[in-house]
């Protein structure tokens, strides 16, 4: 009889504990889609990716000749200006360069009337791009619909 009882034990919690490890990767993929297009070549989109998984994020990345990302940011209304290294669509929104996700969640939370946002060029201490707490001032721009931008947020040097 005791034996019996261990064993419905047994049965029972490796039920639970499976059902648990099966919820557990549809737990992890609950953040918003973030559809990421680059450069096969560039290894820095690679740890900013990585980066936006680890907040959540429901990452997928596309690999695209250099031609064509450039094509495909200047249809999304991304100005020379305003280019970096790739570009996510998320929500409706697109995301160019090195957006730490703090700012990226901020956008989603307010959902302003525009574009998205961009941190032009690859600026060292971006997400993707070398230690925070080494990192080069830089700004995060909201891109309006009608091309103007507007400091979103400021990151000074540490």
């Amino acid at each position: 009889m005791t034996t019996l009882d261990f064993n419905r034990r047994a049965v029972l919690g490796g039920l639970c504990a499976t059902g648990f490890t099966m919820a557990v990767p549809a737990l992890a993929a609950t953040g918003p889609l973030m559809q990421v297009v680059k450069d096969p070549n560039c290894g820095c989109c690679g740890a900013w990716i990585n980066v936006m998984a680890s907040a959540g994020f429901d990452v997928k990345v596309r690999d695209v000749p250099y031609d064509d990302l450039v094509q495909l940011k200047a249809d999304s209304g991304i100005s020379d200006e305003m280019a970096s290294c790739h570009t996510a669509h998320v929500d409706g929104y697109i995301i160019e360069g090195h957006v730490p996700a703090p700012d990226i969640e901020r956008l989603l939370a307010e959902r302003p009337d525009a574009i998205g946002l961009a941190v032009p060029g690859m600026p060292w201490g971006s997400p993707g791009m070398g230690p925070e707490n080494k990192r080069d001032a830089y700004t995060v721009y909201l891109i309006r619909k009608d091309g103007s931008v507007e400091t979103f947020t400021e990151y000074e040097a540490a």
